[in-house]
């Protein structure tokens, strides 16, 4: 019984400060937009379509059908982080959608 109570406190704790980071990420961004975009409405815009194209290419590297009698282990290194930042921007947006913060 102890071990369960344990386990589920750590999980809640868990969800919790993942929550609040993502929060705070989603913030940060919407602060840095509108900075941005008062002092230079081109570079903001070029700044966030280049972010969504390194994303999008991301969830295409992750998405992407394998090629027969290849594996996926011969990405290159800009593929390799385009993926993985889409990951943790997937992730921080399944749980900036439950934050109540909006």
């Amino acid at each position: 019984m102890g071990s369960f109570l344990a386990e589920l406190l750590g999980e809640l704790v868990g969800e919790m400060v993942l929550t609040v980071i993502a929060c705070l990420a989603v913030a940060g961004l919407a602060l840095a937009f509108v900075w941005g975009w008062e002092r230079s409405p081109l570079i903001t815009g070029g700044a966030g379509g280049a972010l969504l194209a390194f994303l999008s290419y991301g969830g295409w590297e992750q998405l992407r059908p394998s090629k027969p009698g290849r594996g996926r282990g011969r990405r290159g290194r800009l593929a390799g982080a385009a993926a993985a930042t889409f990951a943790v921007a997937a992730v921080f947006i399944a749980y900036a959608g439950s934050c109540n913060c909006f």
